[in-house]
């Protein structure tokens, strides 16, 4: 993603030349529930990765029975933690978002569901659109046992389907510890709408969301 720094010092418009908005990072697709998605209760969190957290971040807030939502880093340590060593794409880190949520109003697998069809496109591999990097890749931090084994069976059942036109790219890896990000980069959206990034990249997902999933739908 550009980073707000190169936006507001004018370097986008050299970047935006050579074709840094080329290619949307967005996806939509029309997929089906996971198959195995079993009831749960209470407050419960998942910890997901899919390229700039700016939009997936939005994505998430917007999703009904989520309570809140975090940008920030995982797969790495916690002196690496941060935006600048972060994109050197050598961390092991990945820009990912921490979901708090109500399992008795949205289960985990509608969470996924979300995940795989608007909130990126699971096909690509270290990379969303113009971002390119491992910082950027695909993949699911599991929290649970259960998280494991409900994220690997929906992959299975989903690359049957032949519903991507690709096979799918995320990774599972168990959650170690999640990192918030910096707080410039929370509510990224909320607070600038009409940056270009945003505006080509983020807001086609929200509307993505608010068209697939209707029901799931919160303002």
């Amino acid at each position: 993603m550009i980073h707000p720094e190169t936006f507001l010092s004018g370097s986008f418009f050299i970047l935006a030349g050579l074709g840094c908005f080329g290619e949307s990072s967005g996806a939509e697709y029309a997929i089906p529930p996971p198959a195995a998605d079993p009831p749960s209760k209470g407050i419960q969190k998942a910890v997901l990765a899919g390229g700039c957290f700016w939009g997936v971040e939005a994505v998430f807030k917007h999703l009904r029975g989520v309570t809140g939502v975090l940008s920030g880093y995982a797969g790495g340590t916690a002196e690496t933690a941060r935006y600048d060593i972060v994109c050197s794409g050598q961390t092991g880190h990945a820009e990912s978002v921490e979901v708090t949520y109500d399992a008795g109003t949205v289960s985990y697998g509608t969470l996924l569901r979300v995940f795989f069809s608007v909130a990126h496109d699971p096909t690509q591999v270290n990379r969303q659109g113009p971002d390119v990097g491992t910082q950027y890749r695909s993949a699911i931090f599991t929290l649970t046992d259960e998280q494991r084994r409900i994220a690997l069976a929906y992959i299975d059942q989903l690359n049957a389907s032949g519903v991507f036109h690709r096979p799918i790219a995320t990774q599972i890896f168990p959650l170690e510890t999640f990192y918030p990000a910096e707080d410039y980069h929370q509510n990224f959206l909320e607070e600038h709408p009409t940056y270009p990034y945003i505006v080509y990249h983020d807001l086609p997902k929200l509307a993505a969301l608010k068209r697939l999933y209707p029901d799931l739908w919160q303002a």
